[in-house]
């Protein structure tokens, strides 16, 4: 009985060693893309930048359709300095292409993002781009699904 009760403390140590590791590396990085994020924005405020020049870009290729393969599908954030631009995205299937643009206004959508656009634009603000995948990790930014809410604009 002694030592089960052994065994079980020495497993739930070592499982809370990995969970407190794992923690661990994914404060660094917050921290790190957080000091990144300052950095653009103290470049912005020192006057260094043309806050209206596009200076920011990523593109996201991927398969929209089931039908088509070769990731014919993308979607493209544009912003500036101030985070205002927009995001295009083009989905490709065999027989038609749809083309959308969203605007983006101080780093976030006016309307709602897919998650393909959303990480495009994920990426342009941390300046990550041009070629990223759905598989890049990126932290969310506002309220984690791209869109502004009504009581957002002032």
């Amino acid at each position: 009985m002694l030592v089960a009760v052994a065994v079980a403390g020495l497993i739930a140590g070592v499982a809370g060693l990995s969970i407190a590791v794992v923690a661990h590396n994914r404060v660094n990085q917050v921290v790190d893309e957080c000091g990144e994020m300052l950095r653009r924005q103290l470049q912005l405020a020192s006057g260094a930048v043309d806050e209206r020049a596009l200076r920011d870009l990523a593109i996201v290729h991927y398969d929209a359709l089931k039908e088509m393969s070769g990731h014919r599908s993308f979607s493209l954030a544009l912003i500036n300095a101030v985070g205002d631009g927009v995001v295009v995205s083009s989905i490709n299937g065999r027989t038609e292409t749809r083309t959308y643009a969203k605007v983006v206004q101080a780093g976030h959508a006016v309307e709602m993002l897919s998650p393909e656009e959303n990480q495009a634009l994920r990426a342009a603000r941390l300046g990550k781009g041009p070629i990223v995948s759905m598989d890049d990790p990126l932290p969310d930014f506002g309220n984690g699904n791209g869109d502004r809410t009504s009581t957002a604009r002032a």
